[in-house]
């Protein structure tokens, strides 16, 4: 073996365990995404029925349209596609030109950086400027294409999806690529889904970073507008916006602003520093988070809820708690990483040198902006009010994602720190929701 290829075989070692059960799970999830994409729509609109669909009848519903071509034909909207794909050009184009501060990321296993240009959140309102624009000029119904060309979006975000997975898996071949230890198992399957290459790019754009802040997060508010604008068409104007929709408008509107205006916190997520980009992330950063996350606006076009001065209050009261836990639990952690300890907060040093903090937040649970994060994600559900399950949805995934991140995380821990991280959850004992779990 010549000597590029020990230096090559050492720094990107064979990945010798699975996660998600292996290829077998791998498969399921890249064909279950999708699925559930469309099904979420189909199972959850007017132009089916309701939400969910009348039961009666259902399965031979689903058997003949699955059965029917033109069922197929009409996933696809060459028009749809066409406005995804200037979408998605201009996100590129405001990565280039819009000003921002150049950052280096944490160190990679070959001792050096990446930098990434920040101007995530400049892109956001130079989005919604020319958003505001032409709703302002030509009236909300120039903005409602969203919702009635829905599945066709869909499609193309899916499509964007698979060949980003496949072009950047084909990519990772490429001799002196850095690859992800998690995603270089040998088996197509797994590391399609799971990403070869750590840090792909073209140029000095980082693809993984750039899919993570912008197409699909900047979208998922701009689909929410859309279903506002909708809203308004049907009722008779701006002004005859429901509450409900205001709030869920709000409440996602400003949990995207913050992700986006906090950017270099994400340098620091699993995400970037040990996942590798694959079609896990492609699809969830493309088409899962702006068009399953978009589902309670979507729902409130039809099914338009007025919930009065009291329950906005406390639906609000709910968000807000959730967003103080989060924002200060991170907070906490980002001074900390940065030498600042301005609540003089407790932690533990493990025998690396670590320091891992247990008072304040991160003494209450190993994972307390997870809980933020929950109660979050229920407040935007409460304003669809209780006649359906399907508006929940966001909430029982995400808690079974943040489950899985949480254990994830752990075992890396348990990997890096030793008996130190026993001794750390002694100190530490609740995973997520402190007294609870």
């Amino acid at each position: 073996m010549s000597s590029k290829a020990v230096a090559s075989a050492t720094l990107n070692p064979r990945t010798t365990s699975y996660e998600f059960l292996g290829p077998p799970g791998a498969l399921f999830i890249t064909l279950a995404v999708p699925i559930t994409t469309y099904s979420l729509f189909f199972g959850c609109s007017e132009q089916t029925g309701g939400c969910p669909p009348p039961l009666d009848g259902l399965v031979p519903n689903i058997i003949d349209s699955v059965s029917d071509l033109n069922w197929w034909k009409g996933l696809w909207d060459t028009q749809a596609a066409i406005y995804y794909c200037a979408w998605y050009t201009f996100c590129v184009v405001s990565w280039k030109i819009l000003p921002g501060d150049w950052v280096e990321g944490t160190k990679l296993r070959t001792g050096g950086t990446i930098k990434y240009k920040i101007n995530a959140f400049s892109t956001f309102l130079f989005a919604l400027g020319l958003t505001s624009g032409v709703i302002m000029t030509f009236g909300p119904e120039a903005f409602t294409f969203l919702y009635t060309k829905w599945v066709g979006f869909v499609t193309a975000a899916m499509l964007m999806s698979f060949a980003q997975g496949f072009a950047c898996y084909a990519a990772s071949f490429r001799p002196g690529k850095l690859l992800a230890l998690g995603g270089n198992s040998g088996n197509f399957i797994y590391d399609f889904y799971i990403g070869r290459e750590l840090n792909p790019s073209i140029g000095n754009l980082d693809i993984k970073s750039f899919n993570e802040l912008r197409p699909g997060l900047i979208l998922w508010v701009l689909i929410n507008i859309s279903m506002a604008c909708e809203q308004a068409t049907r009722r008779g104007g701006l002004a005859h916006i429901t509450d409900s929709m205001w709030l869920v408008l709000a409440f996602q509107g400003w949990y995207v602003a913050d992700a986006l205006y906090n950017e270099p916190a994400i340098f620091t997520t699993m995400d970037i520093t040990t996942d590798g980009f694959g079609f896990m992330l492609s699809v969830g950063d493309l088409a899962w988070v702006p068009f399953v996350y978009s589902l309670q606006a979507r729902f409130l076009v039809f099914e338009a809820i007025e919930l009065g001065p009291i329950w906005t209050a406390a639906v609000f009261l709910v968000n807000l708690t959730g967003y103080y836990i989060f924002r200060g639990a991170n907070g906490e952690k980002n001074d900390f990483r940065n030498g600042k300890n301005p609540k003089n907060l407790k932690f533990f040093t493990t025998a690396s040198g670590s320091k891992l903090l247990t008072s304040g937040w991160w003494g209450r649970s190993r994972h307390p902006n997870y809980f933020g994060d929950l109660l979050m994600a229920l407040a935007w559900s409460l304003p669809t009010g209780f006649s359906t399950p399907i508006t929940y949805f966001y909430v029982m995934y995400f808690a079974v994602l943040l489950i899985h991140r949480q254990r994830r995380d752990d075992e890396n821990c348990e990997k890096k720190y030793g008996k130190d991280w026993h001794t750390y959850k002694k100190l530490v004992p609740y995973r997520i929701i402190p007294y609870v779990y």
